[in-house]
Formats: structure tokens, C-alpha cells, sequence
């Protein structure tokens, strides 16, 4: 099992590194406010004034000897770098605070640092890129097991007999085609992409490899969102009036939904399951309660007869009756 350290751990385990003296904070030895000429009551427009009018005194590009560059390239620095510490709020409050209370130096550097490395990315890009992300997953995965089950079931017998059927009936005959004179392997890629067309097209696939379907990427389900919410609130709405206040008969989608609520499955897994397997449960009424909880009591029987006829259960339960289960201890000593 892996574990995720919090940023916060990881920062005051590197600390020590990080912090070397107190000029590599902020303005350094100075004061930020002086540097600009300012006080801890000057408003934020009055700083950006006053940083506009330092920056334009003393940049680099207005001096021509080499000399004169240097100074004030340094000081243009220590203007930038205390009008960054300044302009923001929360850096502003953070200095303000370490300068009311010195003695706290590493919760001083700690925020210091925590500042600096933070990443300066809009919380909304990082959620709509990691929306996409798992959207692009979703579908990709869900394509992939599609295109699985399509595998699979090109190479049963049955189907690739019924496929050839459909083919020959919508005039699509696989000799035919082999009279272009092509070789045996084309042909006989030509007749496994028939084959696959018409089973994707003629069988239905439900379940975990149904096709995938836009409506279950996570983009769409959080831009349609609201109508998914409103028709929830319909359908029980409804439900608890027709059902609940007005006494009316179930009708067959409602059964079903009944049943499938008592076999715990979701939608995709019932609807998985062949028509005529539904239609039984319809007719053994399993949308009540009493009849489902006899079928469920006699399946349960069923599937415990089978397991106790089974060779390897038969082992299992000696090796259980001749040595116990296992157990696992821990030594205290």
C-alpha cells in the first residue's frame, strides 16, 4: 500500500536545507517597507506608486557605464523583490507578522518557504485537467473492453455461424468476394472484418463491455448533472404519488426495477442478463418481497449442493476439519 506524504511534512523535513540566514527571506537585512519608502499603514495603491516611480529611478537601462548598471541592477532587485512581498496580501499580513514576532523563526521560514514553493497554477485548470484525464480514461477503458468482448465473441462458433447467415441474407457473401483472386490471407482478413461488422452491429452488448457511450464520460454527467438530479427527484416524486399515496398497480419497468433493487445489481448488470432470464423472474413475481426471499432461500440451497458436490470444496472442508483454520499471530516476546 502505498502513502502519500503531506506537502506540509516534506517541507519541514527539508527545511533545515533550505533556510541557510535570515537575507534569504524577503527583503533580506532590510526593510521592505523602507526600501520603498513606505510604512506598515500605506495603502496598496500608494506601494504600486511608489514602486512605479523606484523602478523607473533606478532601471538598469537608464545608466550607460558599466559601473553605474551594476548598482542599479542590484537595486532594482531589492525593489522588485519588496514590492513582490508587498503588492500581496497574504505575503504582506505573512512579513508584517514575522516582523512583530522575530523570535519565531521557524514558523517564519516555514511560511516563507511554503509561499515560494507552492504552485502558481489556477485551482480550475488543475480540476478541469484532471476532469479530462479521467474522462479520457474512462472512455479508452471502456473502448477497450468493448473491442474485447467483440474479440471473443467473432471467435465463438456460434456467432461467426449466425454472422455468416446475416451476411448471406443481406447479400454480402463471402464467396463472392473471394472470386477477386485475392490471396487466402486477405480473403481471410476480409471475411474476419465481415464477420466483426455484423456482429457489432447485431449483437447487443450489455454490462461492463457494453459499447462505450458518451453519456457516462464524467464531463457529460457533470454538465448534465442537473437533469440527472431532477429526474431523480421525479421518479421517486412520482413513485411515492402513484404507488405510495394513490395504491396503483406496478407496471413492468417498475417490477423490474423492484427486482433488480432486490437482487442488488445495478443497471448495467441486470441488463446483462438474457431477456428470457428477466421475463422468469417476472413470472415467479420476485418484485415481492416474500417470493424473492423463498427464490433467493432456494438458490442459495442450489449453489451450496453444487459446491458441497465439487471436488475441490470436498478438499477444503477436510483439510479444514483435520487442521483447523488458519490462523496468524503476532509475537509479543
Amino acid at each position: 500500500m502505498s502513502m502519500k506524504l503531506p506537502s506540509s511534512f516534506l517541507l519541514l523535513f527539508f527545511l533545515p536545507a533550505l533556510c541557510v540566514n535570515a537575507q534569504d527571506m524577503y527583503c533580506g537585512e532590510q526593510n521592505c517597507y523602507d526600501v520603498l519608502g513606505m510604512s506598515r499603514e500605506s495603502s496598496k495603491s500608494d506601494i504600486s506608486k511608489a514602486y512605479r516611480k523606484l523602478a523607473g529611478k533606478w532601471h538598469p537601462d537608464r545608466f550607460r557605464t558599466t559601473e553605474d548598471k551594476e548598482v542599479a541592477e542590484k537595486n532594482f532587485m531589492v525593489i522588485a523583490g519588496a514590492y513582490e512581498v508587498l503588492k500581496d496580501e497574504e505575503s504582506r499580513a505573512e512579513y508584517d507578522y514575522m516582523l512583530d514576532h522575530p523570535e519565531e523563526m521557524w514558523q517564519n521560514y516555514y511560511r516563507y518557504y511554503r509561499r515560494r514553493m507552492a504552485p502558481k497554477v489556477d485551482v480550475r485548470i488543475v480540476i478541469a485537467v484532471t476532469i479530462t484525464i479521467i474522462s479520457f480514461i474512462q472512455y479508452y477503458s471502456a473502448l477497450y473492453k468493448y473491442e474485447e468482448a467483440i474479440s471473443y465473441l467473432v471467435q465463438v462458433p456460434k456467432y461467426r455461424i449466425q454472422a455468416a447467415r446475416i451476411a448471406e441474407s443481406e447479400g454480402i457473401t463471402i464467396k463472392k468476394r473471394i472470386e477477386k483472386g485475392k490471396s487466402k490471407e486477405e480473403m481471410r482478413k476480409e471475411e474476419e472484418q465481415i464477420i466483426r461488422k455484423i456482429i457489432e452491429s447485431k449483437m447487443s452488448i450489455h454490462g461492463g463491455y457494453s459499447k462505450p457511450n458518451y453519456t457516462d464520460i464524467l464531463w457529460v454527467q457533470l454538465i448534465i448533472l442537473p437533469v440527472t438530479i431532477y429526474q431523480w427527484i421525479y421518479f421517486y416524486v412520482r413513485w411515492f404519488w402513484k404507488f405510495t399515496i394513490k395504491g396503483e398497480d406496478y407496471g413492468e419497468e417498475e417490477k423490474l426495477y423492484i427486482i433488480r433493487k432486490n437482487m442488488k445489481l445495478s443497471l448495467g448488470q441486470f441488463e446483462s442478463l438474457e431477456e428470457e432470464e428477466r421475463q422468469d423472474y417476472l413470472e415467479e413475481e420476485l418484485w415481492v418481497k416474500e417470493n424473492f426471499t423463498i427464490w433467493k432461500q432456494a438458490k442459495d440451497d442450489e449453489m451450496r449442493i453444487k459446491m458441497a458436490q465439487s471436488g475441490r470444496y470436498k478438499q477444503y472442508r477436510r483439510y479444514m476439519k483435520n487442521h483447523g483454520p488458519d490462523r496468524m499471530t503476532f509475537d509479543d516476546s
